[in-house]
């Protein structure tokens, strides 16, 4: 049975690591020069794979630089070049052990590599795994509200002309907010919402600009949603006047 050929889009982080196999090697190269999706990816492959090697290198102890020149005087020196054949001469023994000793040392290191980049790419992969589980469960959360037999909305506008609509749901006990046209926040700060019960405002989620999010909290007790401008992170409390303030559906 033939194995299918892997896809050209998917060996950059082998190219990265020059272990593409010479029949794969040149085709790739030629690829690259057509592709900047596949030269950027190299790029990152290659940052990080330096990164990791950084990480795992350990300093050379301080007398190996004394032994390296006193062992020089007894390494033997490479002969001229020469068209005649000339016949090897063996290596000492104890060059033999230096250079098994200098594989070993590489060995342990390309292990040490490929073992972190296995962890940062698993790392990667839970966090990627975790942030489509929490979006999953916004898009369900939205979907709950806006497939509520009693789901009723509201629509408002903000302080800095954003169109903005609350849906709610009375059996669900939850809202979502949606705004159009709300200009981007400035450096370092944030659109926060809030929940008002009874002159009360509670932290209720953020939205990063335009789109559709579920409001955080149970609305069950809520008469409002209100929306300011706070610090990156939210405030316990509002610390700018609201540029919103609606009341929740009947």
């Amino acid at each position: 049975m033939s194995r299918r050929p892997p896809d050209v889009h998917a060996l950059g982080a082998v190219y990265a690591l020059n272990a593409l196999d010479p029949g794969e090697h040149e085709p790739f190269t030629a690829h690259l020069a057509q592709c900047e999706e596949c030269r950027q990816e190299v790029a990152e492959f290659r940052a990080t794979a330096a990164r990791l090697a950084a990480a795992v290198a350990q300093p050379p102890p301080a007398a190996m630089k004394e032994r390296t020149m006193a062992a020089v005087d007894g390494v033997r020196q490479l002969p001229p070049r020469s068209s005649i054949a000339l016949t090897p001469v063996p290596l000492r023994c104890p060059l033999r052990r230096r250079a098994g000793l200098l594989v070993v040392a590489a060995s342990v290191a390309a292990a040490a590599l490929f073992a972190g980049l296995a962890a940062w790419q698993n790392q990667e992969a839970r966090h990627y795994e975790a942030q489509v589980r929490q979006t999953e469960q916004r898009l369900d959360d939205v979907s709950a509200v806006l497939a509520a037999p009693d789901a009723r909305a509201v629509h408002g506008r903000t302080g800095n002309g954003a169109s903005a609509t609350v849906v709610s749901s009375a059996l669900r006990n939850k809202a979502v907010f949606t705004a159009g046209g709300l200009p981007a926040p400035a450096p370092g700060t944030t659109y926060q919402l809030w929940l008002d019960h009874e002159g009360t405002l509670s932290p209720a989620g953020f939205i990063a600009q335009d789109g559709t999010v579920p409001i955080d909290g149970d609305t069950a007790d809520a008469t409002a949603v209100g929306l300011t401008l706070e610090p990156a992170g939210g405030s316990p409390q509002p610390t700018t006047a609201p540029l919103l303030l609606m009341d929740l559906p009947a």
